[in-house]
């Protein structure tokens, strides 16, 4: 496509989601871990100021659980597909692309 000024800009395909939805991926997996370990500092910090009250321990290690569920199944999904990636020989399928024109 030309422009007015002389220069010319290629028109966007579905290969530009190719970067958009890695770079998704990417910040969605560093904000998963960053909240899992806010969870457990915050469900440690409400288990040590408990004070003995079994109500608020409980509440303190149902939140610590969570994290630890979370964090499990994110680094779980992470070795699926690890192997999955292995045992079918194919090595890009940890990495998003979408196939263009031969």
């Amino acid at each position: 496509m030309d422009l007015p000024g002389g220069g010319t800009v290629d028109v966007a395909t579905i290969q530009g989601f190719e970067c958009i939805f890695s770079n998704f991926l990417q910040i969605a997996t560093t904000l998963a871990g960053i909240t899992l370990f806010v969870m457990l500092l915050i469900g440690g910090f409400k288990y040590m100021t408990s004070g003995g009250d079994p109500k608020a321990s409980e509440q303190a290690k149902g939140t610590m659980t969570s994290a630890l569920l979370g964090l499990i199944l994110l680094i779980l999904a992470w070795l699926i597909l690890k192997f999955l990636s292995e045992f079918t020989g194919i090595p890009d399928l940890l990495k998003f692309t979408i196939p263009g024109p031969n």
